[in-house]
């Protein structure tokens, strides 16, 4: 399994990375893209911080990885995560995976969202018009 991992503090592009994801052998590419939206939590969201601890980070994204890869027929995946100041519409993660079926495709991507936000160090300081909220969505 061929794999593309980042965490980046200038824009995530589709162009750096979905050429990456294209396979001949590929019946299935999936990508989830999130972005940075401007209501949270029903407050009004003016922007935001992102920051990581990117040893562990980069080590706990290629841990899911591994995980994924052994429960799906993963060709190939990436994971790139922005840190830094975010505006409103910035995409804040892509993940892409390549399988030679869609379903797998779809799968595996989903699991890898899920767990990125549950497990790896990175954490985000929402910015609203009354102050801000650092959000941790795991321990």
């Amino acid at each position: 399994m061929e794999r593309k991992v980042a965490l980046l503090e200038q824009a995530i592009q589709l162009d750096d990375f979905y050429p990456f994801l294209q396979d001949d052998v590929a019946g299935g590419i999936c990508l989830f893209i999130g972005t940075i939206r401007n209501k949270n939590q029903n407050k009004a969201v003016k922007s935001l911080d992102m920051e990581a601890y990117p040893p562990m980070a980069v080590k706990q994204i290629n841990l899911l990885i591994d995980q994924a890869g052994a429960t799906w027929p993963i060709q190939k995946v990436v994971m790139a995560h922005r840190t830094g100041p975010l505006k409103i519409g910035d995409i804040a993660v892509l993940i892409g995976v390549t399988c030679v079926h869609r379903a797998e495709a779809f799968k595996a991507c989903q699991w890898l969202i899920d767990r990125l936000k549950e497990e790896v160090p990175i954490w985000k300081n929402e910015f609203y018009e009354d102050g801000s909220s650092w959000l941790v969505p795991h321990p």
